[in-house]
């Protein structure tokens, strides 16, 4: 089951202890709905609960509903629809809507406080929301064909300072909240408190597998460059050593260069503590440098001595 069914099915079983924030509910569920008009109300969605969830939340309302359950080639299609006369009176009755409105507006007077404004967002995103998995990226977002409704549900959130956005994606109207800070909160605040927690899981995990490449990049870049330094100091030995030169330098670089052929793998610390008596790594890595040096300048008198020829 995807994280978006797993959100919208702990919201399915939130209680709503008063009557304000059901009828709340069900004004999400209409506003959200494949259509909400004179005809009545038709809510369809992938999700039985959710079908159950509407059901349960108009009856309280005192509108009497049915569900149907459609099976498609592509999968199961459940569907809840108010469409009796009697019934799509009641219905707008509770809205104070007729259903031959033109533009669909959040009436403020639906939503009487902060719990019905919770219930009446929850029941937007079981019929017109989705959220997507946290291991992807953190979003959540609300799909409306009614322009003017999605202005208002944007303000609506941000009034409670979710820092929603708004767009238009294939002719439906989008409202979305990125920031995975904003996401946790408007899933705790739509009663999806669990999915909130697993995105917060998830984020530290990003975080703490973050870091853990940045070390491991930033060691692998250490390991490269000391590699690197190994392989030119022994070039530069064994070059000085082909050529005859080595045995001409003071005792103390022959030393340094023998040690550094006899123990190729080992760090500069590990090197300087085979020295009787023991020396600094500083002063290690001076007589390498000058190993290195005496090399590159030996080549150079090479070089240039094959060009006067």
């Amino acid at each position: 089951m995807s994280f978006s069914s797993d959100a919208k099915r702990e919201i399915t079983q939130r209680k709503l202890a008063k009557p304000c924030c059901a009828r709340a509910a069900c004004y999400g569920m209409a506003c959200f709905a494949k259509y909400f008009d004179t005809r009545g109300i038709v809510i369809q969605t992938e999700m039985e609960s959710v079908a159950a969830y509407a059901l349960k939340m108009f009856q309280r309302c005192g509108v009497q509903g049915q569900t149907v359950e459609k099976v498609r080639p592509n999968g199961t299609l459940y569907e809840f629809a108010v469409k009796d006369p009697d019934e799509v009176g009641k219905l707008q009755a509770l809205f104070g809507t007729t259903g031959a409105e033109v533009n669909l507006q959040i009436d403020p007077d639906l939503l009487t406080g902060l719990h019905c404004v919770s219930a009446f967002v929850a029941a937007a995103f079981l019929c017109g929301g989705t959220a997507t998995d946290p291991q992807k990226e953190y979003s959540l977002e609300f799909l409306s064909n009614r322009t003017t409704l999605s202005h208002d549900f944007e303000a609506l959130l941000a009034e409670h300072e979710f820092s929603p956005h708004r767009t238009r994606r294939k002719g439906m109207n989008l409202i979305y909240v990125k920031a995975s800070d904003h996401v946790e909160d408007l899933l705790t605040f739509m009663g999806a408190s669990n999915a909130s927690i697993q995105l917060m899981n998830e984020k530290a995990l990003k975080s703490v597998r973050n870091q853990v490449n940045r070390r491991s990049n930033c060691e692998m870049a250490n390991i490269g460059k000391t590699a690197a330094a190994y392989g030119n100091a022994l070039k530069a030995i064994r070059y000085l050593e082909a050529e005859g030169a080595l045995d001409t330098l003071p005792e103390p670089l022959q030393e340094a260069a023998r040690r550094r052929l006899e123990n190729p793998g080992l760090t500069l610390a590990q090197l300087a503590k085979t020295f009787t008596p023991e020396i600094s790594k500083s002063g290690l890595s001076h007589r390498i440098k000058k190993l290195e040096t005496l090399a590159a300048e030996l080549q150079e008198r090479k070089a240039k001595a094959l060009q006067d020829e």
